[in-house]
């Protein structure tokens, strides 16, 4: 039980980051800020469509937060270049 608290807590942090990072993007403007606004809900309506399929076919709660926990830290690595 504590792993899935933690999980959250960690995609929670994780995802704040991620958020101050875009927000950053956003706020240079430009062709790239235009990029990340259409990257960023192109994912969120995939992943979002995604997780809930695998939630309707049986997948746990805590592998869907695992596998957003993974997309996070992705998108964590690619802004921070």
């Amino acid at each position: 039980m504590f792993r899935s608290w933690y999980d959250l807590t960690m995609l929670a942090a994780e995802s704040q980051r991620v958020i101050w990072l875009r927000s950053m993007k956003l706020a240079a403007g430009g062709a790239k800020a235009e990029r990340e606004a259409r990257l960023m809900m192109t994912e969120k309506m995939a992943a979002a469509s995604y997780e809930g399929v695998r939630l309707f076919m049986g997948a746990s709660a805590d592998s869907v937060v695992k596998s957003y926990r993974r997309r996070v830290k992705a998108n964590a690595r690619r802004l921070s270049k």
